[in-house]
């Protein structure tokens, strides 16, 4: 047995001993204790929420090396994108809450009509209640569908003989998991914390300082795996905010479905980029498109590149750049670059192996291809025209490989894509300016980047989310702090100007009356009063 199975086996008893502790605790107590600390409105106030916030800030500047160290502990991430991608993207969204929360808490103005005269009208954004985040987590798709009715576990060693048995794609950026979380607070809510199972480190770290820093009466994380998860799904809640993949979010939803409870999924899919033959191809294009795929995770991200359309003519092109720059990035021997992250874990490398390993698709590696099971390590690997019916081509890769589908004419790319489910992000590089103008208007996908990768994940003043199967809903920023609130309608009538037009009994003058009211044409109203009409 290899040491990292040891350490798998080592987690999995933990979190073994943990689903006894929380199944003892019982999750319908913990929601219980949440749902009277919110009726009681502890979270309700203004203060509150900063003082909830400030100290997230605290955790991100006092804790940043930990953080760090614990995605480099789950998963060989190098220090740049830990501190880039995860904690500084974390601290811009916290100020960005903590700068604007006054104005997004403030009830807005609404217009009112002739029908409602005299009256004033505005719009309330009220927390939704107690609810639940779900960050990534990966387990056997029959053990889970079973759970929800009936689950039993029985030992650490059937959890492991089922992980090595199946998988489930999912988005590891752990610490963004905290993301939504900030939207949860900063609209009034009291919140759970579901971490990743599969990023130990990570999810211990994150418990460690939750609990050390934000109020235990609003704010709790449950770690463990699947019998803590479907506990949870089990209980009532006002909102459940779920990140991984479209089949586990089908599972989310069936068990929200129960109470009625609303669901913002944030899942993934294939997402494409077109490359035009007029691109600055050797230095911006194959830079940021290597950036976007290889420098996030590894490919272990549910935004990054999944594969690359171009035409027949341009690909070798696209190859001899990809090769020249990914070895400028990461030398001769990328197996030894330290700043590649490894496979989250041995599921996850066979899963990609397998995908590699596939007939018709081993043959068509032209650049990389290297493995090293013990160490989690897989190249940087390109491919050339692998078959559309292909694992690699049918399933969202979430790694290393990128796959290059050569077309005859550009313009068949939007058939392509098309064909497919909507993914959570599409790119194209393009100096046509009516090229981005049809990409933009007949590509249907989460969001869309032109001449770049990735990063409208960093604009706060962007919705991300998916479409379809991509996802439900979307965040960051405002759209955060509005996906965990509900816009309440408040109108206010006064005593003064009642008519008798509404009351019956009725005539053929009140109709007519009513129905100008109703329309806000103030002429024909007059008309219908001097007996005009």
């Amino acid at each position: 047995m290899s040491k990292l199975e040891e350490a798998f086996i080592s987690v999995i008893v933990d979190r073994s001993a943990m689903a006894k502790i929380f199944q003892m605790a019982d999750a319908s107590n913990l929601v219980t204790e949440l749902r009277r600390n919110f009726d009681a409105g502890v979270t309700r106030g203004y203060e509150w929420r900063v003082t909830q916030l400030k100290k997230l800030l605290v955790i991100c500047d006092k804790h940043e090396p930990e953080i760090v160290s614990a995605l480099h502990d789950d998963l060989g991430k190098p220090e740049l994108e830990s501190s880039v991608y995860e904690v500084a993207l974390l601290r811009n969204s916290i100020k960005l809450a903590l700068k604007q929360l006054k104005d997004w808490m403030a009830p807005h103005k609404a217009k009112t009509s002739l029908t409602t005269f005299p009256a004033s009208a505005k719009i309330v954004s009220e927390p939704l209640g107690v609810v639940l985040v779900i960050s990534a987590w990966n387990f056997p798709f029959s053990m889970f569908e079973q759970s929800l009715t009936d689950l039993c576990i029985t030992s650490s060693l059937s959890i492991l003989n089922a992980f090595k048995r199946h998988l489930t794609i999912a988005c590891f950026l752990q610490v963004l998991s905290i993301d939504p979380v900030i939207g949860a607070i900063s609209a009034g809510n009291v919140v759970v914390l579901k971490p990743s199972e599969l990023a130990p480190a990570s999810s211990s770290l994150l418990a460690k300082l939750l609990k050390q820093y934000l109020d235990p009466s609003a704010v709790r994380v449950v770690e463990g795996a699947v019998t803590e998860t479907t506990l949870l799904l089990e209980q009532k809640w006002d909102k459940i905010f779920y990140t991984g993949n479209s089949r586990i979010g089908r599972i989310i939803m069936t068990a929200a479905a129960k109470h009625l409870t609303p669901v913002s999924l944030e899942l993934g899919g294939k997402s494409p980029v077109v490359i035009d033959s007029d691109t600055n191809l050797k230095v911006i294009t194959v830079r940021r498109i290597i950036s976007g795929k290889w420098g996030c995770n590894n490919g272990q991200a549910c935004i990054s590149p999944d594969y690359i359309l171009t035409t027949k003519e341009y690909a070798p092109k696209v190859i001899d750049a990809l090769k020249k720059e990914l070895e400028a990035f990461y030398g001769n021997n990328p197996m030894g670059s330290k700043d590649t992250s490894r496979i989250v874990n041995l599921n996850h490398f066979d899963r990609l192996s397998k995908m590699l390993e596939e007939k018709e698709v081993s043959n068509k590696i032209v650049y990389g291809g290297q493995k090293n099971r013990e160490n989690l390590k897989i190249s940087p690997t390109v491919l050339l025209d692998v078959p559309l019916d292909s694992l690699i081509m049918s399933e969202e890769i979430f790694g290393p490989l990128l796959p290059i589908v050569t077309l005859n004419n550009l313009e068949e790319c939007f058939g392509v894509i098309n064909s497919r489910p909507k993914p959570l992000a599409a790119y194209l590089f393009t100096k046509n300016h009516k090229l981005k103008k049809k990409f933009t208007k007949t590509v249907s996908a989460g969001g869309i980047v032109v001449n770049d990768t990735a990063v409208h994940f960093t604009l706060p003043t962007l919705p991300f989310g998916g479409v379809g199967e991509s996802g439900i809903g979307s965040y960051h920023g405002k759209f955060s702090f509005d996906a965990f609130s509900h816009k309440k309608s408040v109108l206010f009538k006064s005593f003064l100007g009642d008519s008798a037009i509404r009351y019956p009994p009725y005539s053929r003058r009140k109709l007519g009356l009513l129905k100008t009211l109703v329309n806000s044409n103030l002429v024909d109203t007059f008309k219908v009063l001097l007996g005009l009409s």
